[in-house]
């Protein structure tokens, strides 16, 4: 999931800096640092976040996807506890729904996609999951311009879905289990908007805790072994790494230097990138007919970031929560 569990979409939206002096430090190039350095970190950010994916695909057959939903949640959390120290920070509150409704969203997202990664390849998954944001993206604005990325992605996934002829063998519950994701991953961001504008940067953590504490106990129930053995453990450990910190990070040193238009249209290529670590890691090569779809998609998502209406200029980068996803 692009995920670091965040989206072009959400990234262009400018949230309140947070009322307090003991927020951690954002991560920024020097102000002399080229573009290009910025770009590349970006692609090394997405590379991070696909390849803990395929390696949390790897654990499924030792724990399933509920015991690596568990894990990564829960040692997710604890990293960005850590980092945070949401209880140092002093926040407005009184958006309490919101955040409950942005955790919720990233546990089930979470939970769906590594649902979706037993019977999809991950570059399919990612892509249909990729719906989420574009819809969020597309819904934010009127032009007849943006018709022509509606029907991109009604394309994209016409060739990606199990309809007809051309499934490509994609599997049906696997299929549902992504849009389910990207569903998710929609209500992520609108929840996230409105909490992130109450609770600051502490938002990132106190969500992942609320998704840790309904999902944890779920994945621990449904994993087929403990998850608690030090064979897993570590490994547990670099898929969280994999897939929150060093993207978070990257993708926050990034954002100080590209415009947001820039930044939410490279962000585009996470589906492809998704599908380049299937191939390497998984052994997971496309059809080309799914690479159409996948074309489609991303075509979909670049267009409608580089068209959107709203001000994209970035105002601060206090913006909550890494994926949601969790790819």
């Amino acid at each position: 999931m692009t995920h670091s569990g965040q989206n072009p979409t959400q990234k262009q939206t400018s949230l309140p800096p947070a009322t307090n002096n003991n927020s951690p430090p954002v991560p920024a190039l020097p102000k002399k640092s080229s573009p290009l350095v910025a770009i590349l970190l970006l692609l090394v950010a997405m590379l991070s976040l696909q390849g803990g994916a395929s390696l949390a695909k790897t654990l499924f057959p030792v724990v399933g996807p509920q015991g690596v939903t568990a894990l990564r949640l829960g040692i997710g959390s604890i990293l960005l506890l850590l980092y945070f120290r949401p209880w140092r920070l002093k926040m407005r509150g009184g958006n309490l729904r919101s955040l409950l409704m942005y955790g919720l969203a990233l546990g089930c997202m979470n939970y769906s996609f590594y649902l979706a990664l037993r019977t999809v390849p991950l570059g399919i998954a990612v892509a249909l999951e990729f719906t989420g944001p574009l819809a969020v993206a597309m819904f934010s604005s009127r032009r007849p311009v943006d018709f022509v990325w509606v029907v991109l992605a009604v394309a994209g996934l016409l060739f990606l879905l199990p309809i007809g002829q051309s499934a490509g063998g994609v599997d049906l519950k696997g299929a549902c289990f992504a849009l389910i994701a990207g569903a998710c991953w929609a209500i992520y961001i609108l929840a996230g908007q409105r909490a992130g504008s109450s609770y600051g940067p502490g938002t990132a953590a106190m969500g992942s805790l609320i998704a840790a504490l309904i999902f944890f106990p779920i994945g621990v129930i449904q994993a087929k072994t403990s998850i608690f053995s030090w064979e897993i453990l570590p490994l547990g450990l670099l898929i969280a790494l994999l897939t929150s910190a060093i993207p978070y990070s990257l993708e926050m040193m990034a954002l100080t230097k590209l415009p947001a238009k820039t930044f939410g249209t490279l962000m585009s290529m996470e589906p492809a990138m998704a599908a380049l670590s299937g191939i390497i890691f998984l052994g997971e090569f496309l059809t080309g007919s799914q690479w159409l779809g996948l074309a489609a998609i991303i075509a979909a998502s670049a267009g409608s970031t580089l068209t959107i209406q709203r001000k994209t200029k970035i105002e601060t980068v206090d913006v909550p929560g890494n994926n949601p996803s969790g790819k």
